[in-house]
């Protein structure tokens, strides 16, 4: 067995202790963070179908697998911070995971701040949408077209996720 990598999501514990099991296989993660820690993991690696299989059932129809997948793949994940975390236990039913998200695309870094709503069925945790937090820090980034992917991660167009907040 190879040497261990560390986890892109930046918890300190190696890939095949943290995320790497439910990526590999068919383990659930048992928390939403867990959850929002494994589908960071998972842009890291362009495993956009394990990001699409944890996306809930009515999220699903706005997903843009391509466009995720190409973001995803041109992206430099630099890492990943929790903020908060609200209920998203083992015995809760729904829960919130506020985090930053920071890459490099195009030679400019973002820090994506959202707050995450996950529900849990069975024992399967899945994502279910995102809002984007309003940062006082500008961002430097370049302008985000109104149909590519979005910024999020919800793998929805710009226009039908953040960039309706954007243009309220």
């Amino acid at each position: 067995m190879g040497p261990m990598s560390s986890c892109p999501c930046k918890s300190g514990k190696s890939f095949e202790s943290c995320c790497g099991p439910y990526l590999t296989s068919d383990r659930p993660a048992p928390t939403a963070e867990a959850l929002m820690r494994s589908r960071y993991t998972a842009y890291t690696r362009a495993d956009i179908d394990y990001v699409e299989k944890t996306t809930a059932p009515e999220a699903r129809g706005d997903f843009d697998h391509d466009g995720s997948l190409a973001w995803a793949k041109q992206s430099e994940w630099l890492g990943l911070e929790i903020v908060s975390t609200q209920a998203g236990g083992p015995e809760d039913s729904t829960g919130t995971v506020e985090f930053i998200a920071s890459y490099k695309l195009n030679g400019q870094e973002t820090r994506h701040h959202e707050m995450s709503e996950f529900r849990r069925e069975g024992r399967q945790w899945f994502f279910v949408d995102g809002k984007l937090v309003r940062d006082p820090v500008i961002n430097s980034g370049p302008k985000i077209g109104r149909n590519d992917p979005c910024t999020c991660g919800s793998g929805k167009k710009y226009k039908k996720c953040c960039g309706t907040a954007a243009e309220a």
